[in-house]
């Protein structure tokens, strides 16, 4: 293995001390010598699925009494609305109630300023149908179905009739257009929707298989109409830069989740790197503390600290703390 994979040359542990012994911490050199590396394991929030393999799922911990709040939600059958700052786990929970309750793959809407709830119900890919019914005609073949060009969105794919409610993730829906929530009140409330391009087709036309927002899924729509059987797991997200209007807010359960204390924030790290690695994180905790007060800090910053501390990484050569433990607001 090259030195560069081991990270243990004089000149990296004279620097800083941040090159410990095997833990291959300088990876790049900055020098422009090419050289070959063997990556790091990844710290266990940054690992992806593997084919073949269920994503990984994380230890999520929240409070009781906000636990409370999610359970009433899902006795309700109303959409949860989630506020707090950044890093305090709003986008974790939906993940941890899919997986805690065994309800499928989570489905995500990343909402924008240019998001639209037609888009988050369905797509229909006109231009793709007539060029693919020209070509179809041209090769003295029959038309193809319209199912093909239909799909639906993480909002229509949420609304599928199933045996069990899919749990659906509006993320920030704060950065949407004004008109965003009032837009979603009709489909909150009566959990259906129409498409118009197969309610048209001729009488007789039996159920049309069209695509879902999963993975090469599918779903069965009749005369062009997705009525919900169970009401989804809906979890919505909010930073707090914009009031929603009262009808919206009236049909939503609100829990605004605090940031984490610190006894919250040693069970965190326990949580995720293990009990070991909080006997020598007394001091990156305090520092996390005292910079939290000024600026915004997420908990995944402290994490982040607590790994490469963990590999042997000196984090107060060079400023390296500051750039991992950096304010989220107020930076120029």
């Amino acid at each position: 293995m090259s030195e560069a994979a081991h990270g243990a040359s004089d000149a990296d542990r004279g620097q800083g001390g941040r090159g410990a012994e095997g833990r291959g911490w300088r990876l790049f050199r900055g020098d422009g010598v090419p050289h070959t590396v063997s990556m790091p394991p990844a710290p266990p929030w940054r690992r992806f699925k593997q084919a073949g393999a269920s994503a990984p799922q994380l230890p999520y911990l929240i409070a009781p009494q906000h636990a409370d709040v999610v359970n009433a939600a899902l006795h309700l059958r109303r959409p949860l609305l989630v506020t707090g700052p950044a890093g305090t786990g709003k986008s974790s929970l939906a993940k941890a109630v899919a997986h805690e309750l065994r309800l499928g793959r989570l489905l995500r809407w990343s909402v924008n300023s240019r998001s639209s709830v037609q888009d988050a119900l369905y797509q229909y890919d006109a231009i793709g149908r007539l060029r693919e019914t020209t070509l179809s005609r041209d090769r003295g073949e029959g038309d193809p179905g319209i199912g093909r060009f239909v799909r639906l969105g993480p909002l229509g794919t949420s609304l599928v009739p199933g045996s069990a409610p899919r749990t659906l993730l509006v993320d920030e829906m704060d950065k949407g257009d004004v008109d965003l929530p009032n837009d979603l009140l009709t489909v909150f409330e009566e959990g259906v929707f129409d498409i118009p391009e197969l309610a048209r087709l001729p009488d007789g036309t039996g159920p049309v298989e069209v695509l879902t927002a999963d993975h090469q899924g599918t779903a069965l729509v009749d005369r062009g109409m997705v009525h919900c059987t169970e009401f989804p797991v809906v979890i919505i997200t909010s930073n707090g830069e914009r009031d929603f209007p009262p009808a919206f807010l009236r049909r939503c359960i609100r829990l605004d989740l605090p940031v984490p204390d610190e006894a919250r924030l040693r069970a965190i790290v326990s949580a995720h790197l293990g009990d070991q690695v909080l006997l020598e994180v007394d001091d990156l905790l305090q520092a996390f503390l005292r910079r939290r007060a000024p600026g915004e800090l997420a908990t995944d910053q402290l994490l982040n600290a607590v790994f490469l501390r963990a590999g042997g990484v000196d984090l107060d050569a060079d400023g390296l703390l500051d750039a991992v433990l950096h304010q989220l607001t107020g930076a120029g």
